[in-house]
């Protein structure tokens, strides 16, 4: 990428500041090639979203503050309209402040007046707790803010309160927002800003991005929007691919290693690594006593829950997990299968409806499969939620029969790419049942689209089109589970058999994936 022109000075502002921390590569083409960048998905956005919203709340804690709105392309008016209210002492706050130093534009969650001309400088986080990245984004602000005149009397991270428990009525905001006074912490780290800005500076001078191999710095503090743009070369079986700890990719790039098939024999890798390696299906000879351990009926569960920033019903806290929807499918011992489901109707609390009706489907027999600890989390929160139900939830959470564990234990195929998440092993083992062709493909758009069908403002044929997609994505976890088992079961007639190698060989496309 050649460039034939350039800006003398380029301006930053304080989430480029941060891009340019964890990666020069990613700064420069967030400056000059920002179409290369992957577009974020419904789910992404709305997480981006929620810390606006977040934000917005925040606000309620200053009462008769007054928020700079002009607008992301008028920036100028932006400038004289926060010089304007920072002059005018009766205003005790400002929203979105917007100053200029150095080159670099940063917009202020909450300035908020103290003695004097004194300020607070008030960053809003939908976070729960205070991370390092936090402190840079407050240095590159801090650096603005005195460098534009204004007298710092404090320099505060705000975040939401998890110990919060919303009793009700009005959201108590003093006890919602926990604040941090991190002056101490920022005051050191400014020192460093001048230099860590002349740097990217200089780097966005060049007439073309600096040459950074991607590895797990793409991923930290932030996944990069441009990983799709900076592996689209590499290898389908790259190294980085590896599941596990970082450092077996570290050793192995140090070595000259990059690709899984050129991994030399003797180096240390854990079974799942080796099974990636070696890229061929793997029977373990334990698989069918593992799976016979099932009692029938053989219920197979899944929950669907959310997880609302600001608590929406008493007795909840901030990103408190909330189920509001299950699907099971049963399977009696002469293979007939019945299929039960739930999904909360509207906006009110849905969490003993569907306890209720979870207890009757699962009934007192048989084995209920699950893929994870999720489900077993959520029964135990019911079950100290209700006390009157408390014996038959524990009671239905002693039968949970994990899934996840015997297939990492006992089984692998070439298609799974290391991963053991259900959205692989499904469409690996039984191709037709894949996600590709529901509206709804992962439990955080689930959540994302029930919120909206519950709590948005939405005409009721939209409800309707939600409401269905919702109940065919939780069908088809439950049924996935139900058919993973049951093609196990199958190919552990024969463990002792191991399948010829693919001819050819199966890959992974995009970036790693987590279990469950």
């Amino acid at each position: 990428m050649q460039l034939s022109l350039f800006p003398l000075e380029p301006r930053l502002s304080k989430s480029k500041y941060v891009s340019g921390l964890q990666c020069h590569k990613r700064l420069y083409l967030e400056i000059y090639s920002p179409e290369l960048a992957t577009i974020p998905d419904e789910h992404t956005q709305a997480v981006l979203d929620s810390g606006t919203d977040v934000g917005e709340v925040a606000r309620r804690r200053f009462p008769g503050g007054v928020l700079v709105d002009c607008g992301p392309g008028n920036m100028t008016l932006a400038l004289r309209r926060t010089e304007e209210l920072l002059n005018n002492p009766r205003i005790p706050a400002i929203f979105e402040a917007t100053l200029k130093y150095d080159n670099v534009l940063v917009r202020v969650d909450i300035l908020e007046r103290t003695i004097g001309d004194t300020w607070r400088l008030i960053e809003v986080k939908a976070s729960t707790r205070t991370k390092q990245v936090h402190v840079d984004d407050l240095a590159i602000q801090a650096h603005v803010v005195r460098g534009s005149g204004v007298r710092l009397g404090g320099i505060i991270l705000m975040h939401l309160n998890r110990a919060y428990v919303y009793e009700g009525g009005e959201v108590d905001l003093d006890r919602l927002f926990v604040q941090h006074d991190l002056t101490g912490e920022v005051s050191a780290r400014l020192a460093e800003v001048p230099a860590r800005l002349s740097s990217m500076k200089a780097m966005l001078m060049e007439p073309s991005a600096p040459v950074i191999e991607p590895s797990h710095h793409c991923h930290s503090p932030y996944g990069c929007p441009f990983w799709d743009h900076c592996t689209q070369r590499k290898d389908a079986r790259w190294v980085f691919y590896l599941p596990g700890p970082k450092r077996a990719f570290e050793k192995l790039a140090e070595q000259g290693v990059s690709t899984i098939d050129a991994i030399p024999n003797g180096f240390k890798l854990s079974g799942t690594q080796q099974r990636m390696k070696d890229n061929v299906e793997w029977i373990g000879p334990d698989l069918r006593a593992a799976l016979q351990a099932v009692r029938y009926p053989v219920h197979h569960l899944d929950f669907e829950g959310f997880m609302p920033a600001v608590p929406l019903f008493p007795g909840t806290r901030p990103y408190q997990t909330l189920p509001f929807q299950w699907s099971n499918h049963t399977e009696q011992d002469d293979g007939v299968v019945r299929h039960h489901e739930y999904l909360c109707p509207g906006a009110t609390d849905p969490r003993e409806e569907l306890a209720v009706a979870l207890l009757r489907s699962v009934g007192r027999e048989g084995s209920i499969c699950v893929y994870s600890g999720y489900e077993w989390r959520i029964l135990m929160d019911l079950a100290d939620l209700f006390p009157r139900l408390r014996r038959e939830l524990c009671a239905v959470a002693a039968r949970l029969w994990d899934l996840l564990p015997i297939v990492r234990r006992h089984y692998y195929h070439p298609a799974f790419n290391g991963s053991f998440s259900i959205k692989v092993i499904l469409p690996a083992l039984a191709p037709s049942l894949d996600y590709s062709n529901l509206e709804i493909g992962d439990g955080g758009l689930a959540a994302l689209r029930y919120h909206r069908m519950a709590f948005g403002n939405i005409d009721s044929a939209e409800k309707t089109r939600i409401r269905t997609a919702l109940l065919e994505y939780c069908k088809r976890d439950t049924l996935a589970l139900l058919e993973i088992r049951r093609i196990l079961q199958e190919k552990s007639l024969d463990a002792g058999a191991l399948t010829p190698p693919l001819s050819e060989p199966f890959v992974r496309q995009g970036k790693p994936q987590d279990d469950g």
